[in-house]
């Protein structure tokens, strides 16, 4: 499964926090992340396999991170990660809302949970073959590969599916119920702490996403936490540090920024 955190407008000096684990083959290629020379500038990581990113944010303030969903779909024709990237290219949450609206009645994709968040806005949008669109609330919201479970004060509840025999996780719902209970646990985990600071919070979310206790770092034969990124945004601009490996034995990096390209 791959864990992705967001804190949005919880902190007055940062809309928009980011804390999440990718889980992947061990076997499967990527790049770390890098700012490319495009407009608007786009910084994330590279799947270097199916080409395309999981995570990443641009200089317009725009978050994208996007994970699996449990749903095989055997006319895919185009990667996830290519619509994270394209979704990337846009200058808000609401056109990046639109853009994914668009995109799954014009082409085939597998299942996902994908998040777009700027200060603005956010919305999370499930893809099993129907797309489920919510906006969200401000508050911490914990997306895993079999749903979501959403903080705030709104009516929106938890979004989990139980995988049907045909999803590409085998149909095992013992899992699904795991992954649920695992999100959940973050949430409260990460519940902010009175007079909490946002980089205070982003430090403590990486320390979660490397506890075992969670579920969310991930050791398997083969298979298991690749990566882990920690991602604020501000007024002046982001910032992004990056674990090229599980964040329970490997050290958050900054990524450098070329200023130029801002």
């Amino acid at each position: 499964m791959c864990t992705l955190t967001l804190a949005w407008q919880t902190f007055v000096d940062a809309p928009v926090l980011v804390a999440a684990n990718r889980d992947e083959r061990r076997d499967r290629p990527a790049e770390p992340p890098e700012w490319t020379g495009s407009t608007p500038a786009v910084i994330a990581p590279r799947d270097a396999e199916a080409g395309g990113t999981w995570i990443g944010y641009n200089d317009a303030g725009l978050f994208v991170g996007i994970t699996n969903r449990p749903m095989a779909n055997p006319t895919a024709e185009r990667s996830r990660g290519l619509l994270v990237d394209d979704a990337l290219r846009e200058p808000d949450a609401r056109s990046a809302a639109r853009l994914v609206e668009r995109a799954v009645e014009t082409d085939g994709y597998d299942g996902f949970n994908l998040v777009v968040a700027d200060r603005s806005g956010a919305f999370l949008f499930e893809w099993d073959g129907r797309l489920r669109t919510h906006r969200l609330d401000p508050g911490v919201h914990v997306v895993v590969n079999s749903g979501a479970a959403l903080g705030g004060g709104g009516a929106v509840v938890d979004a989990f599916r139980t995988p049907g025999p045909d999803d590409d996780d085998d149909g095992d719902p013992n899992r699904a119920a795991e992954q649920a209970a695992n999100a959940r646990a973050v949430r409260a985990a990460l519940t902010p702490e009175p007079g909490e600071a946002a980089d205070a919070w982003l430090d403590r979310a990486g320390t979660v996403l490397g506890d075992h206790e969670f579920g969310v770092c991930i050791h398997a034969d083969g298979y298991g936490t690749r990566s882990s990124s920690l991602l604020r945004l501000d007024d002046d601009g982001g910032t992004y540090r990056f674990a090229d490996g599980p964040p329970c034995e490997t050290p958050y990096r900054r990524v450098e920024t070329d200023e130029s390209q801002l």
